[in-house]
């Protein structure tokens, strides 16, 4: 198999809010504020081009913006592939992180909205190994026809195909049924608890690895300051623990796990040795503020 992975995704405008205490709704609260890049396609895109893997990361970004997104994935080790709209600016996230560090966020997608088969030519395809899609594509018409289409194509070459699903917002509000058909054909899925849960209707990491082996052949559970677990419609394979870390900010975590276990499979390494990269990865993550490496 190739040593090349293709990350298709969002590219976002990452605004971070850290208030000092809690939202005093009518009136001022005292906050950190932050604007930096971000998108879950383009997290994981920089964390594999961190990691030394070879990276190409296909997306679609505001025409004005779109030779300085050039320039930044350049600089950071990803090959771009960026098509420029000249109807939507580039995507803005606003996240809100509470003193736990969790995040609640508010999304304007932008141009991510408008990404289309054209943008995700056959061509792309050439000497990859793997294909990673962040859920995100998948809650509106056009990326997921998009990279539905290319789907079809990978499988068709025997490329491997991951998802993560990105949001349990937004997999509440489509469904479980309906995203799992969606990604139909996928090899692997990338999971944190709540999404599993979500997209299974069953709590447990043991039951949750079995009902989405039904649909992929290997699962991935991220499960946070637990660590992760890995495994199949037979259930847990490997379980390994994360190490006790301060959390700064949790964006970006699950994005920088998946590179992580991606980018040591496709180096060779095996499975107990690329699970225990990702939770390394995911742990760093946390532990700054921001989706991408400090």
């Amino acid at each position: 198999m190739s040593s090349k992975v293709l990350v298709v995704g969002d590219v976002m405008t990452d605004v971070i809010v850290v208030p000092e205490g809690p939202v005093v709704k009518g009136s001022d609260r005292r906050a950190t504020v932050r604007s930096r890049p971000g998108g879950s396609g383009a997290n994981q895109a920089v964390w594999l081009g961190a990691m030394g893997a070879d990276v190409t990361f296909a997306a679609r970004v505001g025409a004005d913006d779109k030779a300085m997104y050039e320039t930044y994935f350049r600089g950071l080790g990803v090959v771009p592939v960026l098509s420029g709209d000249r109807e939507q600016p580039s995507g803005v996230l606003v996240t809100i992180v509470d003193p736990d560090g969790e995040r609640s966020f508010l999304t304007d997608r932008g141009a991510n909205l408008n990404l289309s088969p054209d943008d995700l030519g056959e061509g792309l395809l050439d000497d990859i190994g793997m294909v990673m899609v962040s859920g995100y594509s998948f809650f509106a018409p056009g990326p997921r026809a998009a990279v539905q289409s290319l789907f079809a194509a990978a499988k068709a070459r025997g490329i491997t195909i991951a998802v993560d699903p990105a949001s349990v917002g937004f997999l509440l509000e489509v469904g479980a049924a309906q995203f799992l058909a969606w990604t139909s054909g996928a090899n692997a899925i990338f999971a944190n608890e709540s999404e599993a849960e979500a997209l299974t209707g069953v709590t447990g990491c043991e039951a949750q690895m079995q009902a989405l082996g039904a649909h992929y052949d290997t699962v991935l559970i991220k499960r946070g300051k637990l660590g992760a677990a890995i495994g199949s419609r037979d259930g847990i394979r490997l379980d390994l623990p994360a190490p006790a870390v301060t959390v700064v900010d949790s964006t970006g975590a699950g994005d920088a796990f998946a590179a992580g276990f991606i980018a040591a499979r496709l180096a060779g390494a095996d499975e107990r040795a690329a699970l225990t990269k990702a939770i390394e990865a995911g742990a760093r993550a946390v532990q700054s503020i921001g989706g991408q490496p400090g």
